[in-house]
């Protein structure tokens, strides 16, 4: 009896509580329950608070579950991490790249979002900004992998937008999407993983864009034959981060002849590797070009190579000298500075990059300071910064 009496009076309590699922009286009072934006300081804010604290998500953006209980929310332009590293042929680690580069990117709004060359705070700009945490990738299936890849970043593109374009800003006229199937896409800013990715990211802006021009900064070519890269013993062993560039080409996914690679500086199996290059749809700037033409004239090379065509950006770390950014699967000495890179990406200002990548940042071979993962989270923010500035629409033609 006491036992039952006890019973009674603890779940008199306890039905009241397990029944009241919504606590908006318990709640301080400036709460947001669903921000769609972070809260940044603008100019002449409070700013050096407290960002070490909370959850970290990249830049501390808000969290949203966007391939599973958000599925239906929108956004403009979100992180998405995809942390697959069973393709690569040296270091391994780049499953570990999302949480790395979420984590050097802690500081990056310490004193404010404004970026100064660029004059714009791409957090403060107007657009829903987000981060929709990582793709799910089995370790143990590169092909199932590949697919998940595919499938979680083209759930996201295929959400339209949450801001309508508007109109141009010089002849007022209404914006017109870009894409070819004249939606207005959201863009997706993918965090890896080794350069692998990249195949089933490219299969999936097809699906929005077809095929895409590509600005790729990487020490190395990545448009190995398999044959030649590996030896390819086995079907699934031809698709790794040397030889994805090669099947996106034979898929016919980047535009042929307007696509360029920035930071070249790899060893190669001998000439016939560059002629697969060419046949592959790439233009190329050595890393070494930087002593003699300079960031404006590397600039240039890219802004002639894609035109004004839609553009899709991939971005190695290991285009970085690993004296700036040590951590990555592949290190060659003689790259680009951070600065360099840095500057390079501000000047990509105005071209229509629909979606963009940083990969191959494996943070177990960082230095205690997060060089790598720093030099990452900046990079990320050039580009933000140069894709708030630039709506992806057009004015129709007469």
């Amino acid at each position: 009896m006491k036992h039952s009496t006890a019973f009674l009076i603890l779940s008199a309590f306890l039905v009241p509580i397990a029944a009241h699922d919504h606590h908006e009286d318990q709640m301080p009072l400036d709460y947001v329950k669903f921000p769609y934006q972070a809260i940044y300081p603008g100019d002449d804010d409070v700013t050096a608070d407290s960002i070490f604290s909370g959850i970290t998500t990249f830049a501390r953006l808000p969290w949203v579950q966007c391939l599973t209980k958000d599925k239906d929310d929108l956004f403009d332009v979100a992180f998405l991490g995809a942390p697959f590293d069973t393709g690569t042929s040296y270091r391994p680690g780049a499953r570990f790249g999302p949480a790395g580069i979420r984590a050097g990117s802690r500081r990056l709004t310490l004193y404010g979002g404004y970026n100064v060359p660029l004059q714009v705070n791409p957090f403060l700009s107007g657009l829903k900004v987000v981060d929709c945490g990582d793709i799910p990738v089995t370790p143990y299936d590169n092909k199932y992998a590949i697919k998940q890849i595919e499938n979680g970043h083209k759930q996201l593109l295929h959400r339209p937008a949450f801001s309508p374009l508007g109109n141009d800003s010089l002849t007022g006229q209404p914006l017109l999407p870009i894409s070819l199937d004249g939606k207005n896409h959201p863009r997706i800013i993918t965090l890896g993983g080794d350069h692998t990715i990249v195949l089933p990211l490219l299969r999936s802006i097809y699906s929005a864009y077809g095929a895409i021009s590509v600005i790729h900064f990487d020490s190395h070519l990545d448009t190995w034959k398999p044959s030649v890269f590996g030896g390819a013993p086995s079907e699934q062993a031809a698709i790794n981060h040397g030889t994805y560039f090669y099947w996106a080409s034979q898929e016919g996914l980047i535009r042929n002849g307007s696509s360029i690679h920035g930071a070249i500086r790899t060893t190669l199996s001998g000439p016939a590797d560059y002629t697969n290059d060419d046949e592959s749809g790439f233009q190329r700037i050595e890393a070494r070009e930087i002593d003699t033409i300079g960031t404006d004239g590397i600039i240039k090379k890219i802004r002639e190579t894609v035109g004004t065509r839609p553009v899709y950006l991939s971005i190695d770390i290991d285009s970085i000298d690993p004296a700036f950014a040590p951590a990555t699967g592949t290190p060659e000495t003689g790259g680009w500075s951070t600065r360099e890179l840095r500057t390079i990406l501000r000047g990509l200002d105005g071209l229509h990059i629909v979606s963009a990548d940083i990969v191959e940042v494996a943070p177990a071979y960082d230095t205690n300071a997060e060089l790598t993962t720093m030099a990452a989270a900046d990079v990320l923010f050039e580009v933000l910064s140069v894709m708030a500035k630039t709506p992806l629409g057009k004015v129709k033609e007469n």
